[in-house]
């Protein structure tokens, strides 16, 4: 077999380390967050419809299973078990950034997998800073993004912004001049989403990107996991000492979830994604304003097990979700979007900073 390529390595070590280290961000924002008890629901449980459209599409449940891998041996199995569950399921998934098959076409396997499921959405990736060229790196342009969306059967784009990992990481792109005009014109050929991977967006650079053109916004904050944890870790295997410091003091920055949720609601559906475990969390994001909600770890390591562990997984999600729903009056969605959540510190000071940018 060919030697695995350094992509290939970094990406079976970013799974290893996820699911072997504890890379969770320090404090848990979602317990900031709480909804209103109604002790008259005045519905009936199994009347609840937890369906949603988004980008077009009918879901099943507001969940997206997040972006996380392909590119390397492991990675086709564990988007097979994804994808697998969320046609089961009916609900969307991401594959993780597929700079790697872009690179080495006999990769796009790993990847290409997912189309042999019926995932209702399906949602392709490529990375912010290889929109514009980086050291000894062309650019990434419309037709990479073509090739991308096509590997998968995508219905949409997802552009991830990930600097942050990219600052930590031994080998990142530091280089972040004309990526908002790349997405731009992406965003004017193909359904982009833009997709933070930890760290949060703010209202400013979410109103840049509605300017721009992107259909949607996974704010993809900070309370998950910390991409600069996991760069951590692979630093210190490495003995890349500055690279180590660097991944352990940014291990918790960023803009937490539910803030983010709240200020990057500017018009466009908003995908809650960081740190969210559980239905409840799911019903958080959904009071505060998202769509949908994105999970990636739990779901990342019921794949690691097999596809039928994705699909446990996931309906024990929607059922918490459900319980939510009932608890609060919520018989839709859209009633859940406008119940009254609670915000307590720390997280209520982002939402009022935020508001005053």
């Amino acid at each position: 077999m060919p030697e695995p390529s350094k992509t290939e390595q970094r990406k079976a070590e970013h799974v290893n380390i996820i699911l072997e280290e504890n890379v969770s961000a320090e404090y848990n924002f979602w317990n900031d967050v709480r909804l209103v008890h109604n002790a008259l629901p005045e519905i009936d449980l199994d009347d609840i419809d937890t369906s949603v459209k988004l980008l077009g599409k009918r879901l099943e449940a507001p969940l997206v299973i997040s972006s996380m891998t392909g590119g390397f041996s492991m990675g086709r199995e564990i988007n097979a078990n994804l994808a697998r569950a969320a046609a089961e399921v009916g609900v969307a998934m991401g594959v993780g950034s597929q700079r790697a098959a872009l690179e080495k076409p006999e990769l796009e396997d790993t990847y290409a997998v997912v189309r042999d499921h019926d995932v209702p959405l399906r949602l392709a990736n490529i990375g912010a800073p290889q929109l514009v060229p980086q050291a000894g790196k062309r650019a990434y342009g419309i037709a990479d993004a073509k090739r991308a969306i096509d590997m998968v059967a995508a219905d949409a784009l997802i552009v991830h912004l990930n600097y942050l990992q990219e600052i930590v990481q031994p080998e990142g792109d530091r280089r972040g001049k004309g990526v908002l005009a790349a997405i731009k014109a992406l965003a004017s050929r193909f359904p982009v989403v833009a997709k933070e991977t930890g760290a949060g967006i703010s209202r400013e650079v979410a109103l840049g990107l509605k300017k721009a053109g992107v259909r949607a916004i996974d704010v993809g904050g900070l309370g998950g996991t910390s991409f600069s944890a996991v760069e951590y870790y692979r630093a210190r295997k490495e003995a890349a000492g500055l690279k180590e410091r660097l991944g352990a003091t940014f291990w918790n920055w960023g803009i937490p979830t539910p803030a983010s949720v709240v200020l990057a609601s500017v018009g466009l559906p908003v995908i809650a994604t960081g740190g969210v475990r559980s239905g409840l969390d799911v019903a958080k994001g959904i009071a505060l304003g998202a769509t949908a909600a994105g999970i990636a770890k739990p779901m990342l390591e019921a794949a690691k097990v097999s596809a039928d562990a994705v699909v446990a997984e996931l309906r024990a999600v929607v059922e918490e979700l459900k319980a939510a729903m009932f608890l609060t009056g919520s018989s839709s969605i859209a009633e859940l979007q406008e119940r009254h959540a609670i915000v307590s510190r720390p997280t209520s000071d982002w939402i009022e900073l935020g508001h005053e940018e």
